[in-house]
């Protein structure tokens, strides 16, 4: 994942702190067997499945629209950048092959 999807993995990972939940406590909620699920979506490595968000959002006293609408910034923002940049790269392509 890249470096926009760390605005949702700073939000759960600072929504969950505030609702005084470790890492732990969140995956056996979920029914997760160990905590690394939880660890790497607040790294920014991997996120949630869609109907977990919404669990989340649940555990950590978050409404589903302030959840959902970090999630759409996030992924717009990384949308914007994947974009940019095989933009750009196709013309830098282009201008090579001229």
């Amino acid at each position: 994942m890249k470096q926009e999807l760390n605005k949702l993995a700073q939000f759960l990972k600072e929504k969950r702190t505030q609702a005084g939940l470790s890492q732990k406590d969140v995956a056996t909620k979920l029914g997760y067997s160990t905590s690394q699920f939880i660890s790497n979506w607040e790294r920014g490595i991997s996120h949630p499945p869609m109907h977990t968000l919404r669990k989340l959002a649940s555990m950590y006293s978050v409404l589903p629209d302030e959840m959902f609408q970090v999630l759409l910034n996030a992924t717009i923002d990384q949308i914007q950048i994947d974009l940019k940049e095989k933009f750009y790269s196709t013309e830098v392509e282009v201008q090579n092959q001229v």
